[in-house]
């Protein structure tokens, strides 16, 4: 996580950056699958028995993956369990958003995961807390989930999903954020780019028609979402991106870069 913002004194800046680093530890204690403490670690356990109550932020997030699995006809889904592929009717059937932040899931043996759409959150409540604190200017960056605020623009670099040690592009951004999947590498077995690790959970088999996917939107937790539904279906995707303001810059897997319309005269490709 790097964190950098300006535009105030430095004590202002440091009492800022600290209390963004600290809303990101947050979301990662309530929503890290691999904690069993956290509010999806106890969703996982309970949920399936019973109503489980979770932080608003947890609620939150649940609420936008909910809507945006319907939204995709069942492409974007955090559930692991048993499930109908790709059904969206009713809106994600296994999760039960109730009153009160509460939580219950509709079928025994359902599982969540909500690393396809937390880090993008954790960018946006760091943001969030930056400008709540003050701060003109400034950039999160979580491993390629990022987001810019203020009136400088940032430039930022996008490596080819075929050739990582490569630059793809530079992209200039100003108040919006951006997310970016693609192939897996391992650096201890070689350089060579694997299959991504995004699943399609119609078939339960990686994204293949895709070789990587970039989307800028107006919250990083959207951007962070739709590189998954951009990996997994490409052009398509474009009507549905328009209507949450986004847009997306994709390698196929033959090889062409394309961008949605309104993207283009913000992309400087490499040459």
């Amino acid at each position: 996580m790097e964190i950098s913002a300006g535009g105030a004194p430095r004590a202002d800046l440091d009492a800022a950056i600290e209390g963004a680093f600290e809303a990101v530890a947050e979301v990662h204690r309530l929503m890290s699958a691999h904690e069993p403490d956290s509010d999806v670690g106890r969703l996982n356990r309970e949920a399936s028995m019973g109503a489980v109550r979770v932080h608003p932020w947890t609620h939150q997030v649940l609420r936008t993956a909910c809507e945006l699995h319907e939204a995709t006809a069942g492409v974007f889904d955090i559930a692991l369990g048993p499930h109908s592929p790709r059904s969206a009717s009713p809106p994600h059937s296994n999760i039960e958003l109730l009153a009160s932040h509460c939580v219950r899931f509709g079928r025994s043996g359902v599982r969540i995961d909500l690393g396809g759409i937390a880090k993008g959150f954790a960018v946006d409540r760091a943001v969030a807390c930056l400008r709540t604190s003050g701060i003109p200017h400034g950039l999160v960056n979580a491993g390629g989930d990022l987001a810019v605020f203020g009136e400088e623009a940032s430039v930022v670099l996008v490596r080819d999903p075929r050739h990582p040690g490569r630059e793809l592009c530079r992209i200039e951004l100003m108040n919006t954020a951006l997310a970016s999947s693609g192939g897996r590498i391992d650096p201890f077995e070689s350089s060579e780019v694997k299959h991504s690790a995004v699943i399609d959970p119609g078939t339960r088999e990686p994204a293949r028609g895709i070789r990587g996917a970039t989307v800028r939107a107006p919250s990083c937790m959207v951007a962070d979402a739709f590189t998954k539904v951009v990996m997994l279906t490409g052009e398509p995707a474009a009507a549905l991106l328009a209507r949450y303001g986004a847009s997306a810059l994709f390698v196929s897997a033959d090889g062409d870069l394309r961008a949605t319309r309104d993207w283009s005269d913000a992309v400087h490709v490499v040459t």
